[in-house]
């Protein structure tokens, strides 16, 4: 964005690692792994073909081939999910938004089935920012308390509550959101 306004520039510009180089305390990757460190800032939205499953308990809440990884240094990838292959059913809009300087405004949703109601599990980006346009029509999943697969690899957690990252045997980290990465 050439004509971007001056906190997104701020933004933007305030991050020490873009990928270029990893940061000496980065682990390094064993053979078939990828490390965080090399995925770039701002970040590169890659297809990914394999089979991307979430399922809340017995419920399959998503599955699809067509999933976009979103690789951005130092964190683990998340996964967007074309809602085309998300069960509607079970999606609500939740309360609460938030900006992000690469993907623009974010809007968070909320699994409920009946009673039973998941918030906050879920966010996406129906208005991206130029270069993220491919996550217009996609929604990610938090694995916190859903069981999320890769290819039927279990994935665990992003460390830290707030990202959304999807750690699975292929990456080495050290991942954002472990204490004191604020500043990574």
């Amino acid at each position: 964005m050439s004509d971007a306004p001056d906190w997104l520039v701020a933004a933007r510009a305030h991050w020490r690692w873009r990928g270029d180089d990893r940061p000496p305390f980065a682990d390094p990757p064993a053979p078939k792994q990828e490390s965080v460190w090399d995925y770039p800032r701002p970040p590169r939205i890659v297809p990914d073909s394999r089979t991307v499953r979430v399922m809340w308990d017995e419920r399959e809440i998503a599955c699809t081939r067509a999933a976009f990884r979103v690789l951005e240094t130092g964190h683990p990838p998340s996964f967007y999910l074309p809602l085309h292959d998300v069960d509607r059913r079970y999606l609500e809009a939740a309360a609460g938004s938030s900006m992000c300087e690469w993907k623009g405004p974010a809007r968070y949703w909320n699994l409920r089935d009946g009673d039973r109601v998941l918030t906050g599990v879920g966010w996406s980006y129906p208005h991206p920012f130029d270069g993220a346009e491919a996550l217009a029509d996609c929604i990610a999943f938090y694995p916190t308390d859903l069981a999320c697969s890769v290819d039927g690899d279990p994935v665990r957690p992003q460390p830290g509550g707030f990202y959304g990252g999807w750690i699975t045997a292929e990456l080495a980290g050290p991942f954002k959101g472990v204490p004191g990465s604020a500043g990574w």
